[in-house]
Parts: C-alpha cells; sequence; structure tokens
C-alpha cells in the first residue's frame, strides 16, 4: 500500500466544520471575483454606450443643421417665384404639416403600447397563488 497523499492526510485530519469553512470561504472569494468581473464589464459597457450615445447625440444636431439649411435654400428658391414673404410662409406650412403628420403618427403608436400585460397578468396571480398555499397545509 503506497503512502498517503498530503491532500488525503489533510482530509482525513480535517473535521467536517473546518471542511465547510474553507468551502464558505473559497465560495465568498468566487463570488466577489464575479461580482469584480460584472462591474468591470459593466463599466465598459457603459462606457462604449455613452460614446455611441454622444455620436448620436452629433448626428442628430448634424441632421438637424442640415434640415435646416435645406430650409433656407427652399425659402430662397421659393423667393424667386412668389417672393420672400410667400416663399418663407410656404416653407413654414410645409414644415407645420411635416410635424403634424409626426405627431399623428407617435400618437398613434403611444396608443397601442401596452406595457408589461404579462407581467401584470403574472402579479395579478401570486395573491391567488399563496392563498392556495395556505389553504393546503
Amino acid at each position: 500500500m503506497s503512502d498517503p497523499t498530503p491532500s488525503e492526510q489533510k482530509a482525513a485530519t480535517t473535521s467536517l466544520g473546518e471542511l465547510l469553512g474553507e468551502v464558505t470561504s473559497d465560495l465568498s472569494t468566487l463570488m466577489r471575483q464575479e461580482l469584480e468581473l460584472a462591474k468591470a464589464e459593466l463599466r465598459q459597457s457603459a462606457t462604449r454606450a455613452g460614446k455611441g450615445a454622444g455620436m448620436l447625440g452629433g448626428a442628430a444636431y448634424a441632421a438637424m443643421m442640415a434640415i435646416f439649411f435645406l430650409s433656407v435654400a427652399l425659402w430662397w428658391a421659393l423667393a424667386y417665384l412668389v417672393g420672400f414673404g410667400w416663399s418663407a410662409v410656404i416653407v413654414a406650412v410645409l414644415w407645420g404639416v411635416i410635424g403634424l403628420v409626426l405627431y399623428l403618427s407617435g400618437r398613434s403608436q403611444l396608443k397601442k403600447a401596452e406595457g408589461a400585460p404579462q407581467t401584470v397578468d403574472t402579479l395579478k396571480r401570486i395573491p391567488d397563488a399563496v392563498k392556495r398555499n395556505e389553504e393546503n397545509r
């Protein structure tokens, strides 16, 4: 028969309480390490999301400026046909119609939004489930 290995010797001389203490300590260390990893990943993800949001904001501003200058160009182009006053009114009415269409479309989409109907239904069922479990005791 061969001599017991150091881990076998330790297992033979260690109490159950000590083994549970080591397992608990190891689990605690593992959980802390996993939490730190999650924090690092979330920090990196948030940084990327922030950069992306900033770029989208810049793109929205650039698009707004392009629309503004295209509107001014349309105003000037129409001014040769109907005069500056009426061309400004035409461009303003055009933007008013676009705004109205977007408003009505957005309002329609908001009316279709249901929220979280499955979650609400599930939450409504919880008291009934608790009552049934208490009755079965």
